[in-house]
């Protein structure tokens, strides 16, 4: 076997296809508030939280004008957000909710709290924070006992800034 991936490698960003460049940007940064550290014009654009180079890349060389891929293919089934704290992701919730995105499942994994919703593209994408990791549901061997139970959205908004 292999030797493992060292610990604390991370995946550090990701880069979509998007047919429509401006619609894109206005989702990721006008909705979900990333900011737009580089535009190469109408072709691609590179977004971060904070002053980081950019999490997100998005381009349309190969998608301009494209539809989305249909479902039952191979592909990417998410991109998955993580904020800090629950409160950082009720305000991401209160924010999809006002730019009328409906919101397509939500769940308590016990581990991490979520809220899936897609792109203006088709691509989906996940909301979601952590719990402590002291926190996280195990089974009497110590293994992970992750769950798929409803997650109140209501609750949630409850605690999103005002």
């Amino acid at each position: 076997m292999a030797d493992a991936i060292h610990p604390q490698t991370r995946i550090g960003h990701v880069h979509l296809r998007v047919a429509d460049l401006d619609r894109a940007i206005g989702f990721y940064s006008g909705v979900l508030g990333f900011n737009v550290m580089q535009r190469y014009g109408a072709q691609a654009a590179f977004l971060a939280a904070g002053a980081y180079h950019h999490h997100l890349g998005l381009n349309t060389w190969d998608s301009l004008s494209g539809t989305p891929a249909p479902k039952g293919h191979t592909g990417l089934y998410h991109t998955a957000i993580l904020y800090p704290d629950r409160v950082q992701l009720a305000d991401a919730v209160a924010r999809i909710k006002a730019a009328g995105i409906p919101i397509e499942g939500a769940a308590d994994h016990g581990v991490s709290e979520a809220v899936y919703i897609s792109d203006p593209d088709g691509n989906g994408v996940e909301l979601y924070r952590d719990r402590p990791e002291a926190d996280w549901p195990r089974n009497e061997e110590g293994f992970l006992a992750m769950v798929n139970r409803p997650l109140d959205i209501d609750k949630l908004l409850a605690e999103a800034p005002r």
